[in-house]
């Protein structure tokens, strides 16, 4: 890889500048402490990758009630937003740019991860084929309610409140999590949301709740800091829509005409190399900072940016094992091998150890 690559020009995304194009996707490690506290090992783990064009922080509850798995952190209350406070104040010092995304899980998770055993949420209250980990394991996940117009509000409510959470601790932006299956992805695709109310029904009803977030989370960060994540075609936790090219096309005009920071598309997920014709005719709706993600490496991200299809790409699994990711891929250099397993729970194995080229992890 050339040093002159496009990937190591500089560009400007919204209101935060880029030094590079390599950017560092949300990557779940199930480190934190069981009060959703990041420990004192993630400001080293994040510093290490600070090195990134922007990082994105694993994704983050924004309430107790959002929360799916075992160990993942919050941004909703003073404890949580000291330890990322802590965190952004590591990679600002190191150079880098952190945006903070934003989760609720909705239906994927279970009453043993909740407060007072409480059932999921979700647009719908048909429980997912699918599993979230708890204290036992592998389980199952819990049969939801669906939320009532009450509850909306409520979590709209929490969005802001962790969106303020996120101003305090420090981070430069957000990321509105829509993707992969979780509580925003259950309102938006047909498979999922069964409901007649005003949430519910044509692509303008299943898209409300989404743009009732963005209108609540840009009024604290602006729409110039906020972004988005979308999977028009994941299958994960147990989705499906009936017409992917056509719902999507709506919701990427949606946010197209609210210039955020960026639109980032999880273009597809590791092991599934599917056809990639949707993306691709979803592409031109959207006129604003690309980000694309899914099965890319050095050459493949250079290229989709030469030929405009992304002004960016994040990478996920790579930048577990490679802190230094962006040098590597300048130098051509050989990356690390990855444990995976180590990806998820754990200590410092596997998450503050593996090697840069040229120095020691810390």
């Amino acid at each position: 890889m050339s040093t002159n690559s496009i990937l190591f020009s500089p560009i400007q995304m919204g209101g935060t500048g880029l030094p590079n194009r390599v950017l560092m996707a949300p990557l779940t490690r199930n480190r934190s402490d069981t009060d959703g506290t990041p420990k004192d090992m993630a400001q080293t783990y994040y510093a290490q990758r600070a090195s990134a064009g922007m990082i994105l922080t694993e994704a983050t509850q924004i309430s107790p009630l959002g929360k799916g798995y075992l160990d993942t952190p919050g941004i909703y209350t003073d404890a949580q937003i000291d330890g990322w406070k802590k965190i952004t104040d590591t990679v600002h010092a190191a150079g880098g740019r952190i945006y903070c995304q934003l989760w609720h899980v909705g239906r994927i998770s279970h009453t043993s991860l909740l407060p007072d055993g409480r059932a999921p949420v979700s647009s719908t209250d048909k429980a997912a084929n699918a599993q979230t980990f708890t204290a036992n394991g592998f389980e199952d996940t819990s049969k939801p309610e669906a939320l009532n117009a009450e509850g909306i509000k409520t979590a709209i409510a929490d969005y802001v409140t962790a969106a303020q959470a996120a101003k305090k601790a420090g981070f430069d932006g957000i990321e509105v999590h829509a993707a992969n299956g979780y509580l925003i992805d259950q309102f938006l695709q047909d498979g999922v949301n069964d409901r007649a109310d005003a949430y519910g029904g044509s692509i303008e009803n299943r898209m409300r709740l989404l743009e009732e977030v963005l209108d609540a989370v840009t009024d604290v960060f602006g729409a110039d800091r906020t972004g988005v994540r979308l999977s028009p075609l994941g299958e994960a936790n147990d989705m499906s829509d009936s017409d992917p090219e056509t719902h999507f096309t709506a919701i990427y005009k949606m946010l197209d005409a609210r210039k955020l920071a960026y639109l980032h598309i999880v273009e597809q997920f590791p092991g599934n190399d599917g056809e990639k014709s949707v993306i691709k005719a979803l592409r031109p709706h959207y006129t604003g900072f690309y980000i694309a993600n899914g099965g890319y490496d050095a050459k493949t991200a250079a290229d989709a940016i030469e030929s405009g299809h992304a002004h960016a790409v994040t990478f996920g699994r790579p930048f577990i094992a490679n802190p230094d990711l962006p040098e590597r891929y300048r130098r051509g250099a050989d990356l690390n091998p990855q444990d995976q397993n180590t990806f998820y729970g754990g200590g410092r194995e596997g998450y503050t150890d593996y090697p840069f080229l040229d120095t020691p992890p810390a």
